[in-house]
């Protein structure tokens, strides 16, 4: 019995335990060793926040609300960056290596849609540092322990513990989703490909709500290479390099970006990858021209991912496509990380605090998991600690169980043919088609749709519902943004599918 379950060791889970008040018992549960789970160590770029003399959490508001194409929730967004400040002075007293000028003052860069230079980093391994820095400050008499969640204890409507992989069972009346999105159920993708959405399924079925589902950021730059048996991620060129002078060029040499957006390649990633998308469509290969730049002393992970695919980033055009980057919908949650089933918490990718929108801002995910995580800690501590026992094979919700690999592959193709980042009516129909047709094979068990399925086809009806093209999603049939839609989409447990506050948009689940 414990007091607390976090599940997933990312940023936001190990956040979450650091802000627990003492004398908890508390158990991470990971999929590897905390410091290696999950997509914190892939992150490149760094952590936006407000830190230089000429910049402040109002100006950072206002760009991630740009960012975000009208769909942040102002309240998150304020809590976003004016919390963020601390949670990088609390990261400072744990030694985390940033980057440094001579002076001992940190060193900021400049990531697209950013007004300012505030994003703080570690190379371009910033998230491994971030990841590790958490991990070897774990508050002692924390459990972790190796495992997935298959199931979802509850007694009557209130968390009462998981199931893990091979039957055990660990009870707790608090349990934390730090899961990760759903960006890795992509063919071209640069997430684990344990992103597939698991925790958000499991929210789902135990009567959390899911909101914003369409909203998929594809990265502007991921190496392209062939994407084969789709069993592999994409490696990730960092938006720094282009925030430090690189450039995007087709074959011919040409930087075409300001062709499609005054700020070139600086512009909102959405923009940015759609623009990538419209010139690979018009017949042309694309590049990142990088050769201006010490990549090998700046960006030696970069340096690293090109070599080991053959590419001198320092001699060569380096070839390059849009990617499934991050998941932008999530688990509904309030400002503290409360879902609609109580004692079920949620923070990171797999939660939806409205700070993102429909397009993250560049460098917002990690201080997101940072900030909220936080919050969960500290509002658990306030909450009653009732022990609920339950009756043997009692209360079972929302199994994730185990799939066909050969069926998640083809889930992977069917959500990159049918909502990439150009979408429209006849491809998300196809895409729900033959989805249907794979269901009986994505349990072996036979026992229906596991989670991958469920929550893929989630993502293409929400897709399918929202009529405007808007941050993220690109409807090639309802081009215009439509003021209509200024909401989030909404999905309730066995109930519809909505806009927020707007009852006549609505479709059965």
């Amino acid at each position: 019995m414990y007091d607390v379950l976090v599940v997933g060791s990312g940023v936001a889970g190990m956040s979450v335990l650091r802000h627990l008040p003492g004398g908890l018992r508390a158990a991470l549960i990971t999929l590897a060793a905390p410091g290696d789970a999950g997509s914190t160590p892939w992150a490149q770029g760094g952590v936006a926040v407000a830190w230089g003399e000429d910049d402040s959490p109002q100006l950072h508001a206002a760009d991630t609300e740009v960012a975000g194409a009208g769909l942040c929730e102002p309240a998150a967004v304020e809590v976003l960056t004016s919390e963020g400040p601390a949670r990088i002075a609390e990261l400072l007293t744990l030694g985390t290596r940033f980057d440094r000028h001579d002076d001992g003052s940190l060193e900021l860069t400049r990531e697209a849609a950013h007004g300012r230079r505030r994003v703080v980093h570690a190379g371009d391994r910033s998230g491994w540092e971030l990841a590790h820095a958490l991990a070897s400050a774990l508050p002692e008499g924390v459990d972790v322990i190796l495992g997935r969640v298959v199931r979802l204890l509850q007694h009557g409507s209130r968390m009462a513990g998981v199931e893990l992989e091979g039957g055990r069972v660990l009870r707790a009346p608090h349990v934390v989703l730090a899961t990760g999105g759903a960006a890795g159920l992509f063919a071209a993708t640069t997430n684990p490909l344990a992103n597939d959405g698991q925790g958000m399924a499991l929210a789902f079925e135990a009567g959390a709500v899911l909101r914003d589902l369409e909203f998929v950021q594809f990265h502007p730059t991921a190496l392209a290479l062939p994407l084969g048996d789709s069993t592999t991620s994409l490696p990730l060129l960092t938006e720094a390099l282009r925030g430090e002078g690189a450039r995007l060029v087709d074959e011919t040499g040409c930087a075409f970006m300001s062709d499609y957006d005054p700020a070139a390649e600086l512009a909102p990633r959405d923009v940015v990858a759609f623009a990538l998308w419209r010139h690979r469509q018009a017949g042309h290969t694309t590049f990142l021209d990088a050769r201006m730049l010490p990549v090998a002393a700046r960006f030696p992970q970069v340096y690293g991912l090109c070599a080991a695919a053959g590419f001198d980033p320092a001699q060569q055009l380096v070839p390059v496509t849009p990617a499934a980057h991050y998941h932008m919908g999530g688990i509904e949650v309030d400002l503290w990380g409360r879902t609609a089933t109580p004692g079920l918490w949620a923070c990171g990718e797999c939660a939806s605090t409205g700070v993102h929108g429909a397009n993250r801002l560049a460098s917002n995910s990690l201080l997101e998991g940072l900030v909220f995580g936080a919050r969960v800690g500290q509002a658990i501590g306030d909450e009653p600690m009732s022990r609920v026992s339950l009756p043997p094979g009692s209360g079972t919700v929302a199994t994730a169980a185990a799939a066909d690999p050969l069926a998640e592959r083809r889930v992977r193709e069917i959500l990159w043919t049918g909502m990439g980042l150009a979408r429209s009516a006849p491809g998300l129909e196809r895409a729900r088609s033959a989805l249907r047709k794979l269901l009986p094979r994505l349990n072996r068990a036979g026992e229906g749709a596991p989670a991958v399925g469920r929550i893929a086809n989630l993502m293409l009806q929400s897709a399918q519902f929202r009529l405007e093209s808007r941050g993220a999603h690109r409807r090639l049939d309802y081009p215009a943004t439509r003021p209509e839609w200024a909401a989030h989409t909404r999905l309730v447990p066995g109930g519809t599918l909505h806009l927020s506050d707007k009852t006549p948009l609505r479709q059965s689940v």
